[in-house]
C-alpha cells in the first residue's frame, strides 16, 4: 500500500464514503484513474483535540499497524483512504482496533458508484409539497 502525503489528497477523501468506529473514522474515495486502478492508498491523521504529540503519534501508530497486518485483506486497488484517529484508540485493545477496521473498510466499499463510494452521506428523500399535486381538492 501507498501513502497519502497531500492535503489536496486527504480533502478529496473527505468527500467519500465514511464509517465511523469507536477508535477511529475511515474515509474513503475511488480514484478516476482509468485502466490501472493502482495500489490502495492509505493517509493517517489525528486532531490536536485528542491530546498531546506522544498520545496522538501513539494512535497513529496503532492505526498503520492494524491497516499494515489487517487492512490489505479488504483494501481495494484504485481506492484512497483517510483513517482519523480517535482518543478511544488507544484504549480499546489491539484486536477490537483491527476487527473495527477491517468492518469498516467492508462498510464503505458497499456502495460501489463511480466517483466514490457513498457509504453514509446520502441526500434526504424529496418532500413532496403542495404545488407537486396538479388537482386543487386532491385526488380525482
Amino acid at each position: 500500500m501507498d501513502r497519502l502525503l497531500k492535503r489536496a489528497e486527504f480533502l478529496a477523501a473527505a468527500k467519500g464514503a465514511r464509517s465511523a468506529r469507536r477508535g477511529f473514522v475511515v474515509q474513503a474515495l475511488l480514484r478516476p484513474d482509468g485502466d490501472d486502478p493502482g495500489p490502495p492508498r492509505v493517509g493517517f491523521t489525528v486532531t490536536k483535540k485528542v491530546g498531546n504529540a506522544p498520545e496522538r503519534n501513539r494512535i497513529r501508530r496503532r492505526l498503520r499497524e492494524a491497516m499494515r497486518l489487517h487492512g490489505a485483506e479488504v483494501a481495494r486497488p484504485g481506492t484512497d483512504y483517510v483513517l482519523v484517529g480517535r482518543r478511544e484508540a488507544l484504549g480499546l485493545a489491539f484486536a477490537d482496533l483491527a476487527a473495527d477496521l477491517r468492518g469498516a473498510l467492508k462498510q464503505v466499499h458497499r456502495d460501489p458508484r463511480p466517483g466514490g463510494p457513498a457509504g453514509g452521506r446520502r441526500k434526504p428523500p424529496a418532500v413532496s409539497g403542495p404545488s407537486d399535486d396538479p388537482s386543487p381538492g386532491g385526488t380525482r
